[in-house]
Order: structure tokens, then C-alpha cells, then sequence
């Protein structure tokens, strides 16, 4: 059981540390030109328009959001360790934040359609901290805003218990502007005081 936890956990910070090089310009400079002069101008390719379904059965958009910062992550209610844990460093970085925190939006996007409904996802997030914005939707609705944040998610079978899939999925949680444009990023290995750092100059 230990050695699937921490494979999950390399999964999941291997997944994070990829989509990182892909879509973010200073990461691709950083692996494939490392160079002191190098200097970038392009922007993360990250965010966009959604509509999907909140914990309360209500249907909201991005522009529902605008006006506030948001910190976006996705994952899904089964997971075992990569998405408790970031939930629990957001609620942890947004309790030291203090009054700041009130700019923030922290918002949970599942990636298993097929299982979490509303009614989980609400007792989910709350389980973590009670600002937490769990969304779902259709399987179009979730793998539009997948492709709008460049994330990657696939089912991962069971054979012995069909019912009892896992999911693996991109890891980095997303800081966005009040314009609803990115931010920032941070992986599974970031800590609470250096999300709190980074809130606090942004905010």
C-alpha cells in the first residue's frame, strides 16, 4: 500500500513537473535554454471560458469569478494522497494569508464526472476548509475546461473492481488574476509559507 502512495505521489509530481515545461515559457527556457541571457515575453497559455456546476447544484461560469484572484486545482474526490494534499496547502496558505485571503477564490475541479456529483464534491471541500469552490459538470463541460488549462487527466482501470478506477491528472495548482489571466503556478513540493509569500506580493 506505502509503495502505491508513493508512486501516486511521483505520478503526480512527474504529471506536474511535464505540464510545466510544456506550457510555461520561462520552464521551457529553463530545461532547453538554460542561458543567462536568455529572456522571455511569451505568456502561459492557461485559462479561459468555462461553465460547469458548483457543490451547491448551481451552474456559474468564469465570469462569476471575475474581480477576485483565483487559485484553480484540479483532481477528484477518490484520490488517495496528491489532491488531499494540495487542498490542505491551499486552506493552510489561505488561514496564514489573514485578512488577504478574502481576495482569493480557492476553487476544485474534478476530473471523474462520472462519480463526483455536486452532493460529493460538497462534502468533499468541505471536509478541507469551507471557502473551497468544488465544480463539476458533464464529461464536455469538465474536458473543455481541462484543454483551457492545459491540463491532462486520464482514467486509470481496475480491473478487479471496475467501479474503484483511479485518475491520474496534472498536479500544479493555478493562480489567476482577477481578469481571469494566469498568474502563477505552484507543484505538489511548493510549502504554505512559500504560497503565502507569493499570494501576499500578488494580492
Amino acid at each position: 500500500m506505502r509503495g502505491k502512495v508513493i508512486a501516486s505521489i511521483v505520478a503526480g509530481v512527474l504529471i506536474g513537473g511535464l505540464a510545466a515545461v510544456l506550457v510555461f515559457p520561462e520552464a521551457r527556457n529553463a530545461v532547453f535554454a538554460p542561458s543567462s541571457t536568455t529572456t522571455t515575453t511569451g505568456k502561459a497559455l492557461i485559462g479561459g471560458p468555462f461553465t460547469l456546476t458548483d457543490q451547491h447544484g448551481k451552474k456559474v461560469t468564469d465570469k462569476d469569478f471575475r474581480g477576485r484572484h483565483m487559485l484553480v486545482f484540479f483532481g477528484f474526490t477518490n484520490c488517495p494522497d496528491i489532491c488531499p494534499a494540495g487542498l490542505q496547502l491551499i486552506a493552510a496558505a489561505l488561514d496564514k494569508l489573514g485578512p488577504k485571503a478574502e481576495k482569493v477564490t480557492p476553487i476544485f475541479v474534478s476530473v471523474d464526472p462520472e462519480r463526483d456529483t455536486s452532493e460529493k464534491l460538497a462534502t468533499y471541500v468541505k471536509n478541507f476548509d469551507d471557502r473551497i469552490v468544488g465544480l463539476t459538470g458533464t464529461p464536455e463541460e469538465v474536458a473543455a475546461i481541462a484543454r483551457a488549462y492545459r491540463v491532462f487527466y486520464e482514467k486509470t482501470p481496475n480491473e478487479k473492481s471496475p467501479s474503484e478506477y483511479g485518475m491520474n491528472h496534472t498536479s500544479i495548482i493555478y493562480l489567476m488574476g482577477p481578469d481571469g489571466t494566469y498568474v502563477a503556478h505552484f507543484t505538489p513540493v511548493t510549502t504554505v509559507d512559500q504560497m503565502v509569500e507569493k499570494l501576499d506580493k500578488t494580492l
